[in-house]
């Protein structure tokens, strides 16, 4: 897995991530894990875009690298580095039909598929999964 150096800047509720190894890529958020979070997220979309598109992931650079490189947009005194990994899927996407969700069971449950009408989300704050009959 290939880490990249975010640059971490904000106070309070404003919190922004930028890597400078991949242009346009940042995140923000209202805390720091929030910020790092999103830039991880953006992160993924842009290798995931340019894998697709047969281009070559940006390589990247050590921290010492980016200090000394005159290109770099300012980094200023009180920023903070941070990691930031580049995760990427591997092997191949499944897409499962709504009507094929079951759930867990291996044959029909009082007398009617168990997946029949069975939606399944999960709750974005907490990942807790909550299912009902549609």
């Amino acid at each position: 897995m290939a880490y990249f150096i975010g640059i971490l800047d904000g106070s309070g509720d404003v919190w922004g991530v930028r890597i400078p190894d991949a242009p346009g890529v940042h995140g923000g958020g209202t805390t720091p894990e929030e910020a790092i979070a999103d830039a991880t997220s953006a992160l993924r979309e842009v290798g995931a875009m340019l894998i697709a598109e047969s281009k070559a992931l940006p390589k990247p650079r050590t921290i010492e690298e980016i200090l000394s490189d005159t290109d770099t947009p300012d980094v200023k005194a009180g920023e903070t580095a941070v990691m930031i990994p580049l995760l990427l899927d591997s092997g191949r996407s499944v897409r499962a039909a709504a009507d094929k969700i079951t759930a867990g069971a291996a044959g029909p449950i009082g007398g009617r598929d168990a997946g029949a009408g069975l939606l399944v989300t999960a709750d974005r704050k907490t990942g807790s999964p909550a299912c009902r009959k549609a």
